[in-house]
């Protein structure tokens, strides 16, 4: 079992950056792919970014096209902690952002769809607004 907690949210204006942090539970955590989600009001929920353990220490980042350029992913497996580093916010950024694991199949292959997922954090607010 893996617990998340996301912390990092709040309001920001147009252009302006935060960086989530996505604090988890268990002894395997660098055995397990990463995951960043949104949610906005009357929309699905979104992949947003991924790290995928490809063996060893290896992880590759892979991005929402509407992500690509301003966002980062990145963990630190002995704080066992991803975060999401967000530049350049936009408006339509706005969302409850989510973090999510999986154990890992070994395979490298990105997970971008959230039923990839099995366990998930509570979420945090996003505001992008001037």
């Amino acid at each position: 079992q893996v617990q998340l907690v996301e912390s990092g949210g709040g309001l920001v204006q147009p252009g302006g950056s935060l960086r989530l942090s996505c604090a988890a539970s268990g002894r395997t955590f660098s055995s397990y792919d990463m995951g960043w989600f949104r949610q906005s009001p009357g929309k699905v929920r979104e992949f947003v970014a991924a790290a995928t353990w490809r063996g060893g220490n290896t992880y590759s980042g892979d991005y929402a096209d509407s992500v690509k350029g301003r966002f980062t992913i990145s963990r630190d497996n002995v704080k066992r902690t991803v975060y999401l580093q967000m530049t350049s916010l936009k408006p339509e950024d706005t969302a409850v952002y989510s973090c999510a694991a999986r154990r890992s199949d070994g395979s490298g292959t990105p997970h971008l769809h959230f039923s990839d997922y099995a366990y998930w954090g509570q979420g945090t607010q996003v505001t992008v607004s001037s």
